[in-house]
């Protein structure tokens, strides 16, 4: 890395590591924001939009069904951005059948769903903090290629960011040295605490890039950083659950999103980042709203295929589970419905009649289901 690269003052947070290399210290939060028109009106729009998506949540008959499926959109395209190929569809297949799905991909894509569900569980152990950072970094990390990374421990060794073949001296970015690292995470938790001046889209901008900067884990940081922003979005009750999917608006981004960041590294540019931030929650939070009106009115309108004289009392329940995971086994059914397995199949069969579940080819035993619909409204680039 290259000093020559910084402007102005942010060459002060260059540093010599003890091994002799230069690496980035970045400054305690929070910056010194300059609120010019643009920011103000990107914060405005931001605010509107997110309350009206919280306004919509909170009104939904259930809105944890309709978060989890945004939960599993949103998996998929944050892993995407780290380069998994692993589709909607391959997903939800890998949980109700993981037997017959090839692993690779889609379990990172599920070990991000499982990280989500964990640190927004109501009873978690832990309150918001660092180490619930780091049990969602080992949940997201383990078993799959990023094992390597001591899943769930912060590095101690250095790290850095840069095109293939890149060493030390020639990368794009090094995060903090291993010897100044736990300074800059007990300053970063900190200021996670105390009563923030910024409005709070601005702040948790801040903490994301701060996060990134640190860049306090071997792998995976990206997917923990974005992940932080749906916490806080709940922790601090600006949406009643995750119903907000940013990672659709910054995979085909990636790289306007990841000069931004930089760009605040190098030239100190928090109104450029702040200002991408504010328009990527804008825009997702009306995608979002837009979803969830749609999969609410599809709700409905399954519900209602399947309640008649011909069906059971128990299969619109079925129909709900299916906008948790669009995907069902018989097995499943007769979990959720607590029946025997013909009682489940004849639920299942039932809504595959009337076009609810299309039957798939499976490579296992058990016969896999999709609900096409739910899956349509939820992939679609509308």
């Amino acid at each position: 890395m290259l000093v020559e690269v910084f402007s102005g003052r942010q060459r002060d947070h260059v540093v010599r590591s003890e091994r002799g290399y230069l690496a980035f210290v970045p400054p305690d939060l929070p910056p010194d924001v300059a609120f010019d028109v643009g920011l103000v009106r990107r914060l405005s729009a931001a605010d509107r939009a997110l309350g009206q998506l919280a306004g919509v949540g909170r009104t939904l008959p259930n809105p944890h069904l309709l978060a989890q499926t945004m939960v599993r959109r949103e998996a998929v395209l944050s892993s995407r951005i780290e380069g998994t190929q692993a589709t909607l569809s391959d997903l939800v297949r890998y949980e109700v059948a993981p037997a017959a799905t090839p692993t690779g991909d889609v379990a990172e894509v599920y070990n991000y769903v499982a990280a989500v569900e964990h640190v927004l569980d109501p009873d978690r152990r832990l309150p918001l903090s660092l180490s619930l950072l780091r049990e969602a970094h080992e949940i997201l990390l383990s078993g799959v290629r990023g094992g390597y990374a001591t899943p769930g421990e912060f590095r101690r060794t250095q790290n850095w960011i840069g095109p293939p073949g890149c060493v030390l001296d020639t990368a794009t970015y090094v995060p903090p040295p291993p010897e100044r690292m736990w300074e800059c995470l007990d300053a970063f938790e900190k200021y996670l605490h105390v009563e923030h001046d910024l409005p709070p889209l601005i702040t948790i901008a801040c903490l994301h890039y701060q996060f990134e900067a640190i860049h306090p884990f071997i792998d995976g940081n990206g997917r923990v950083g974005r992940l932080l922003v749906a916490l806080l979005l709940v922790e601090w009750g600006l949406l009643p659950a995750p119903l907000l999917d940013l990672s659709a608006y910054l995979e085909p981004r990636r790289d306007e999103y990841y000069a931004r960041l930089l760009a605040v590294t190098i030239d100190g540019d928090w109104t450029g980042w702040i200002s991408f931030f504010l328009d990527v929650v804008a825009n997702q939070a009306g995608d979002a709203l837009r979803r969830a009106q749609a999969l609410q009115g599809l709700r409905e309108e399954l519900r209602g295929r399947v309640t008649g004289t011909k069906s059971s009392s128990l299969a619109p329940r079925l129909v709900d589970a299916l906008f948790e995971t669009p995907a069902m086994t018989i097995g499943r059914a007769a979990k959720v419905l607590g029946v025997t397995h013909r009682g489940a199949t004849l639920n299942v069969e039932r809504l595959a009649e009337v076009g609810v579940l299309t039957e798939v080819p499976s490579t296992g035993r058990a016969r896999l289901f999709l609900a096409e619909d739910v899956l349509r409204v939820l992939s679609s680039e509308d």
